[in-house]
């Protein structure tokens, strides 16, 4: 019996990547059997790495050559969902499972070694990964747990020294947020949140400076945006962005891939897909900072390539 997230009947998954300079939109990948989700990029720039049926795979010959998934042994875990990084040595995988924890083990697989710690029962508390520090030593996470009887009542940032098991929440939380992913230079958490929305489930995207705490906002349109990617030379952030009206990131719906410059404040729409939950969940930029890893999800009219 497969775990996870399945296919429609017509449906296929794409891997693509997509060159912001140049305009190139290039299908890596496709299948019609197995849905993979959330790609990371190898610091080395030859690996692709995407998760599917609750187990963690890489794709190789990213710059040619056939492409195929390759399964990298995760014996002991429990069942992996779409929440994974590479550190940035590109030695270790750090991935969710749906126990709830976070764990970490080798690039070539093996077993793995829990870093997070259990919190009470009663808080019936989650950690989803999504972001990595520089020098590879602090996680980002949403925490969920349960408020007034809703086990996603608070969905808050937090950050964890992994050499000191040392937990803190980020600011008062941001909740609810989502998607927490570090500059370049380590000093600040880009994230998306509802803090300052009048309305449920209209997210925007914000900017947290580490040392001092201040926030700033840096959507403010009627789209709903979420997980936001800066590139490594910290010139660009990707983002997903939904409807007016969504609540939270459901998959199959048709969203956008918008590119902000952080330099001069600028935006521009990169491609208009079927996705959602999968797309972008984790950081997907190549090392040279110009190219980034997507999953669309279309069904057979849908398809941008035959």
């Amino acid at each position: 019996m497969r775990l996870g997230r399945q296919l429609g009947p017509g449906q296929r998954a794409e891997l693509r990547i997509l060159d912001v300079e140049a305009g190139v939109d290039r299908l890596l990948l496709a299948s019609g059997d197995r849905l993979f989700e959330a790609p990371n990029w190898h610091p080395d720039g030859r690996w692709i790495v995407v998760n599917a049926d609750g187990l963690l795979y890489k794709v190789g010959a990213v710059d040619g050559g056939a492409p195929g998934l390759v399964e990298i042994p995760t014996p002991g875990l429990p069942e992996l969902n779409n929440d994974h990084l590479l550190t940035p040595d590109g030695r270790w995988h750090l991935l969710s499972a749906n126990d709830g924890h976070v764990y970490r083990l080798p690039w070539e697989g093996g077993p793995g070694l829990r870093v997070t710690t259990p919190k009470a029962a009663e808080r019936r508390f989650r950690h989803f990964l999504h972001g990595v520090s520089p020098d590879g030593r602090t996680l980002a996470y949403v925490g969920t747990e349960n408020r007034g009887g809703d086990e996603w009542g608070q969905r808050a940032l937090w950050l964890l020294d992994i050499e000191t098991g040392e937990e803190s929440l980020v600011g008062d939380g941001c909740s609810p947020a989502d998607g927490p992913d570090f500059s370049p230079d380590g000093r600040q958490l880009y994230f998306n949140s509802e803090m300052a929305s009048q309305r449920a489930g209209h997210a925007q995207l914000f900017v947290r400076d580490l040392a001092s705490g201040a926030t700033r906002q840096l959507s403010f349109d009627e789209r709903v945006n979420w997980f936001p990617h800066p590139s490594p030379d910290g010139r660009w952030l990707v983002y997903l962005s939904y409807a007016p009206g969504t609540l939270g990131h459901p998959a199959d719906r048709a969203v956008a891939l918008k590119l902000l410059d952080l330099h001069s404040g600028t935006r521009r729409d990169l491609v208009q897909l079927a996705g959602g939950q999968g797309t972008l969940n984790v950081p997907s930029w190549a090392p040279d900072g110009r190219r980034f890893a997507y999953v669309a999800y279309p069904f057979a009219a849908q398809s941008s390539e035959a």
